[in-house]
């Protein structure tokens, strides 16, 4: 029990990488500002992108779709009918 360590240490220094505990790897709070505004402005932009698929995909391309289909078999059964 004489040789005594700081449990702190031991914590930070396991693993492959150790902990390093300077003041010099602690970050500024300008920079975490800027890390917190960037994964927002990150977060819109996923969100803009989610929208344009959205809209382009599930209002313009699949009611096209089926509206071809109508057209296609309309035009079929017209055919059929007065074939």
């Amino acid at each position: 029990m004489t040789d005594r360590t700081d449990l702190s240490k031991i914590i930070a220094s396991t693993g492959d990488n150790p902990v390093s505990l300077s003041p010099e790897s602690l970050q500024s709070q300008e920079d975490i500002e800027l890390e917190q505004k960037l994964r927002e402005l990150k977060f819109k932009q996923e969100l803009r992108k989610d929208w344009i698929l959205f809209i382009v995909r599930d209002v313009i391309i699949f009611p096209a779709a089926i509206l071809f289909i109508f057209a296609a078999s309309g035009y079929s059964l017209f055919l059929h009918i007065h074939g």
